[in-house]
């Protein structure tokens, strides 16, 4: 991560999960895009001693937050339950991002908290939930993805009910999961001999590295065409069927890959009976692979925007290029 001059007329921007998934990249792309950045982080001891917190992750997050401090990041250490310290925070900054975990459903629960902040502190200029995937208010989801999607429908009637700036990140399919596996939901990486591919393969779903959502999320926070509207990000050159991924690797690879194809009554019954985290992966599959949902509608102009349109500036990493990580 490196530092730019900051600009007079950026605003400053909190990042809130900012050691996570997509909050580090959200961090890195404000400070590259020229906006003085806050990072606000659990402080080393409760990090520790949170019980999913392993030694591994714990010394990769100093390396994270070390960067931070390299890049000129502003490093905030506190949680997002101590509304003294949120406020506090909030009053540093003019635009907040939430980029806070989908597991478990509590930490969405806990963004009422920084709604809370963002009122009592009264000068945040844009808001932005922690999204970052499908439109949540569109379509039929299916257990367990579902519950976890109506937290973020919370979240947005919140926000709403409280007249908060917002911008709403429908982000579809971050790329590193999905490609990494040719859109296998159990498989380790790419195959070497056969794919599983969910139901017949044909419904397009949208694909987008995770830099590239961050990127785009960072350049609407002073955006007015973004205010109050769904930010859809639809980069046209990474819409792909799961038959189309398949004989893009095969194309790339001179390998013709053996094709099984699993009905969506099996994929139905791995929803209801897999072990773990699966069952959610599953329905994140079934919806994108399955039923289109990132792709099955057009962007209604009154309540959305899409951002390749907005900044074709923005040179995004395509499907075809992100796959060339793994030859």
């Amino acid at each position: 991560m490196s530092s730019q001059i900051m600009t007079e007329s950026a605003s400053k921007v909190l990042v809130i999960g900012a050691t996570g998934y997509i909050g580090k990249y959200l961090v890195e792309a404000s400070v590259k895009l020229g906006h003085p950045t806050f990072a606000l982080v659990r402080s080393p001891v409760i990090a520790a001693s949170h019980p999913d917190t392993h030694r591994a992750d714990e010394e990769g997050r100093n390396n994270l937050i070390q960067s931070f401090h390299n890049a000129g990041v502003h490093v905030l250490f506190g949680d997002v339950n101590d509304r003294e310290v949120l406020v506090g925070a909030m009053k540093k900054v003019d635009v907040v991002y939430s980029a806070l975990a989908h597991h478990p459903c509590k930490l969405l629960e806990q963004q009422t908290h920084i709604i809370a902040a963002i009122k009592q502190a009264g000068n945040i200029k844009r808001f932005f939930p922690s999204e970052f995937g499908f439109d949540i208010e569109r379509g039929q989801f299916l257990e367990p993805l579902k519950s976890v999607l109506a937290e973020k429908i919370k979240i947005r009637e919140a926000v709403r009910k409280e007249g908060i700036p917002f911008t709403f990140v429908s982000s579809n399919f971050g790329a590193t999961y999905f490609l990494s596996r040719l859109a296998q939901v159990e498989a380790d990486g790419i195959p070497d001999s056969t794919v599983s591919i969910i139901g017949d393969g044909n419904p397009k779903a949208i694909h987008v590295d995770e830099r590239d959502i961050a990127t785009y999320s960072i350049k609407a926070a002073d955006d007015e065409r973004t205010l109050n509207k769904i930010l859809y990000i639809r980069p046209p050159a990474n819409i792909y069927s799961v038959n189309e991924l398949v004989s893009l690797w095969e194309t790339k690879t001179n390998k013709t890959l053996e094709r099984i194809y699993v009905s969506e009554e099996e994929v139905l019954k791995k929803i209801n009976e897999s072990p773990g985290q699966l069952p959610f992966f599953y329905a994140v599959a079934y919806a994108g692979f399955i039923k289109g949902l990132t792709t099955n509608f057009d962007i209604d102009p009154s309540i959305g925007v899409e951002a390749s349109i907005l900044y074709p500036d923005v040179e995004y990493t395509t499907v075809e290029k992100f796959m060339d990580r793994f030859l």
